[in-house]
Formats: structure tokens, C-alpha cells, sequence
């Protein structure tokens, strides 16, 4: 996932200070130093790196918070709030035409991802703005680029406008009076990328640009690229009016050095991000919010609009008293399951949890669990799934389900102690006082681990293999 290893640097870096009680300007160096060389393996700019290091030493060293209450959570507040400024302090939305079709140019390189974000956000402003969306396949160079737009549009229930290998002004110009005549009121542009800048392609959109006269031109932005991906950008910028990034593969190997460095150097909005292969998979870009989850402190919010979009609330409510009330079984513990998978990789909702991140193994979650655990609770029975006792009870019953599911006898055992620790975890919660809550949600921050952390050091990580 991206900033993992950038989230554990920092975690390791601010607890150096939590939980002290006096701060000296030795103290805040130290910490510095750490955060520096965090951001700089993570590839950010380092430019940025600098002027983000100056801004929070300058105000780290006030006598204020040298010399004020809980000093060290100041510092962890002016990170992250250095930090949410760097991405872009607020969420920039996107803008619509008020009467009419709104258009939305999609530009970038090669292989960053534009037919895929294309249909995504075409969906994804459909479901949240209640648009009627039409695509347009403007890129007639790159091997079954229409085609893979259709598939696309075909998946999603989206039309798309295509003329084959014709002039793609010519194309892009028709679109527009296509989608007037039908009642589209969003039209958004597939165009070409290249494998690099070059002044052929750069006139051709600039073309496309002022037929299409669109409301947005957002440029789609590979993630992974790093550093790489400010240059692109300021290219971009400078040959047309861009108004936003869009920064796709988010869920993979990154460092996260693009989304903080790109408004930083280019002042161009990240309005959204790719977070997962699945053509649901987009988000609206929160800076305060990545910030957050970049600092290991979750997302709460952006947890609860996932649960929301994905999760019958009957049904998540129903999931609740169930689990409440101490008689959660295995069919319970598979529609958990099942909700969460809809919901996005596992691995990628775990770190919005607060101190979620920072619990031992969690780094090393794989999303093939949830279809492993699956695998064992299907080779139950009807009865073994509603009496989780009867397999406590029962060796050879474990050693059957094992044999079905083509699991090992030691993985349906994690299984019944994941169902029995469940249980024990939602007693806890209910006799948990809000302030108790608090604490919890902030555990990443806090220098001293529970004694249950301290144990699992060095063990090998458990789970489904």
C-alpha cells in the first residue's frame, strides 16, 4: 500500500517525543532528522522536503511548545497539520456546469491509467451527482485503446462515443454534438498518452482542448512514478489549463512521494485517487484525511463513507446486535466477511482504523485470508456453523472441515480463536466509557506498547498462509 513504509518511519520518528513531559531543541532535531530522511526514501521532492522541515522546526521550537502541557502531541499536530497543507489544506471539488453538458478532458502519459479512471469517474459521478455520463474514445494510437474503453463502458453501463482511427478533434467535436442531441449532461475524453513529453502530442491536445472547451482537464498521474510525476505535471501545466490531478495506484507498491510533492511545486489540486483495480475504486482526494492515515492515525471518515456506499444499513445494524449480544456464530463471522470485501482490500481498510496500523502484523495482512477463512467455513456444517462449540469440542470435526477446505488442522484452530477473540473484543467495547474509546484511537502515538503487543514481538505472523 502507498506511504507504508513512509507511515512506520514516522510513527518510529514521533516517538521519540510522545509522551514526554519536558521538550528540549535536541529532542525536536532528533525527530527532524528522522521525518527528513522518511520523506526523502519516500521520494518526495526535495525541495519540499526542505521548506516542510524549516515550517515545522520553526514552529516546534516555540517556547510555547517547549515549555507547554503534552508537548510531543503539539509536535504530531503541527506534522500534520504541515502535512494536509502540503497536499492541498482543503478538498477541491469538481466543477459543473450549471446548465448544459459539462465536459471533462482526461490527459497524462502512457500507461498512468486513463481509460480505467475515465470509466471510474464516469461512474463514480453518476452515483454521487446523478449525472447521465457518456465516454469518448479520443485515443486512436495505442493498441486496443477503443476497445478496452468499451469493455469499460460495457461493465459499468456507460455508452461510449468512438469513430474508430478518425481525427481525434474531429472525433471529440462530434461527441459534443452527439451527447446534445441525446441528453448526456457529462461528457468525459479519453485522449492519448505517450510514452514522453513531445511537441506532436502536446499540440494535439492543446487542439482538443479548445474545441472541447472543457469545465475540468485533469491530468491522470501514476503514483508510482515519484518525483517523475512533478515533472510530468509542470509540462502539462504549462501547455494547458489544468485543473486538477487525479493520482492513480495508490493501493500499490508506492512511497507516496507524488501526492507530496505535486501541489507543492505545480499548485495543481489533487481532486482524486486510485486506490484499487476495481472500477468502484476511487475516491475524492482529502488532504487532511491522508495526512491522517500517513501519520498512522486512520480515516475514520473516509471508513464510514465506504461502509455507507457498500453496506445495507439494516443489515450492518442487524451484523451489530448479533454481535452484541455474544452469540456471533461462523455464518455471522462469513457475512462479515462478505461486507468487507465489498467494502475494498482488507489490508487498505485496516489502516484506516485508528492505531490499527501500528499493532503488530498488521503490515503484513493478505487480502487471500478472507478467501481462505471462506474456504473453512464452507466445509462446515449447517450445525458447526451455528454452534461454534461443537468444533471447541470436537478434534475430528476440525480435522474434517481442515481436509474439505484444503486448509491445515492449525488454520481452522486460528479460525475458532478469531471467533472467540471477536466476541471478547465487542464485550470490551460495550463496557468501554468514551473516554476509553479515545485513548484507543489515538494508541499509535502513544511510546508504550500493551503487554499483548510486547508478547507477539518476534513471533511469526499469524493468519491464514
Amino acid at each position: 500500500m502507498a506511504f507504508e513504509n513512509l507511515t512506520s518511519r514516522f510513527q518510529m520518528a514521533l516517538r521519540r517525543i510522545t509522551g514526554k513531559a519536558k521538550l528540549s531543541e535536541n529532542d525536536i532535531d532528533q525527530m527532524m532528522r528522522e521525518v527528513r530522511l522518511s520523506l526523502l526514501e519516500a521520494d518526495v521532492n526535495y525541495k519540499v522536503v526542505k521548506e516542510f522541515t524549516e515550517e515545522v522546526k520553526a514552529q516546534a521550537y516555540g517556547e510555547k511548545i517547549l515549555k507547554g502541557l503534552n508537548p510531543g502531541q503539539q509536535v504530531v499536530k503541527i506534522v500534520n497539520d504541515e502535512l494536509t497543507k502540503l497536499m492541498g489544506e482543503t478538498t477541491e471539488e469538481l466543477i459543473f456546469n450549471q446548465s448544459g453538458i459539462t465536459v471533462i478532458l482526461l490527459v497524462g502519459l502512457q500507461g498512468a491509467g486513463k481509460t480505467t479512471t475515465a470509466g471510474k469517474l464516469a461512474n463514480f459521478i453518476r452515483e454521487k451527482n446523478n449525472k447521465n455520463p457518456l465516454l469518448v474514445a479520443a485515443d486512436i494510437y495505442r493498441p486496443a485503446a477503443i476497445e478496452q474503453l468499451q469493455t469499460v463502458g460495457s461493465q459499468l453501463d456507460i455508452p461510449v462515443f468512438e469513430m474508430g482511427k478518425t481525427k481525434p478533434e474531429t472525433i471529440v467535436k462530434k461527441s459534443l454534438e452527439y451527447a446534445e442531441i441525446n441528453d448526456f449532461d457529462l461528457v468525459i475524453i479519453d485522449t492519448a498518452g505517450r510514452l514522453h513529453i513531445d511537441n506532436d502530442m502536446m499540440n494535439e491536445i492543446k487542439n482538443i482542448e479548445k474545441i472541447a472547451e472543457p469545465h475540468e482537464v485533469l491530468l491522470t498521474v501514476d503514483a508510482m512514478t515519484g518525483q517523475d510525476a512533478v515533472n510530468v505535471a509542470k509540462a502539462f501545466y504549462d501547455a494547458l489549463s489544468i485543473t486538477g490531478c487525479i493520482l492513480t495506484k495508490l493501493d500499490g507498491d508506492t512511497r507516496g512521494g507524488a501526492a507530496l510533492s505535486i501541489r507543492k511545486i505545480t499548485n495543481v489540486p489533487i481532486k482524486f485517487s486510485g486506490t484499487g483495480e476495481k472500477l468502484t475504486e476511487i475516491e475524492v482526494f482529502h488532504p487532511e484525511r491522508m495526512a491522517s492515515r500517513i501519520l498512522g492515525m486512520g480515516d475514520i471518515m473516509s471508513l464510514v463513507e465506504k461502509a455507507t456506499a457498500e453496506i445495507d444499513e439494516d443489515e450492518a445494524m442487524n451484523m451489530m446486535e448479533k454481535m452484541m449480544s455474544g452469540k456471533f456464530n461462523y455464518n455471522d463471522l462469513l457475512k462479515q466477511m462478505k461486507m468487507i470485501k465489498r467494502m475494498g482490500k482488507f489490508s487498505g481498510l485496516i489502516k484506516m482504523i485508528p492505531g490499527m496500523s501500528s499493532m503488530a502484523n498488521m503490515d503484513k495482512v493478505d487480502d487471500k485470508q478472507l478467501i481462505y477463512i471462506e474456504a473453512v467455513i464452507n466445509s462446515m456444517t449447517k450445525d458447526e456453523r451455528k454452534k461454534p462449540e461443537l468444533l471447541d469440542r470436537s478434534s475430528s470435526r476440525r480435522n474434517r472441515v481442515a481436509r474439505g477446505s484444503g486448509r491445515s488442522t492449525t488454520d481452522v484452530n486460528r479460525l475458532i480463536s478469531t471467533l472467540e477473540k471477536q466476541k471478547k473484543m465487542m464485550l470490551r467495547f460495550q463496557n468501554m466509557d468514551p473516554s476509553q474509546m479515545q485513548n484507543m484511537s489515538q494508541g499509535v502515538l502513544q511510546p508504550k506498547q500493551s503487554r499483548a503487543m510486547r508478547r507477539s514481538k518476534g513471533k511469526k505472523k499469524g493468519g491464514f498462509r
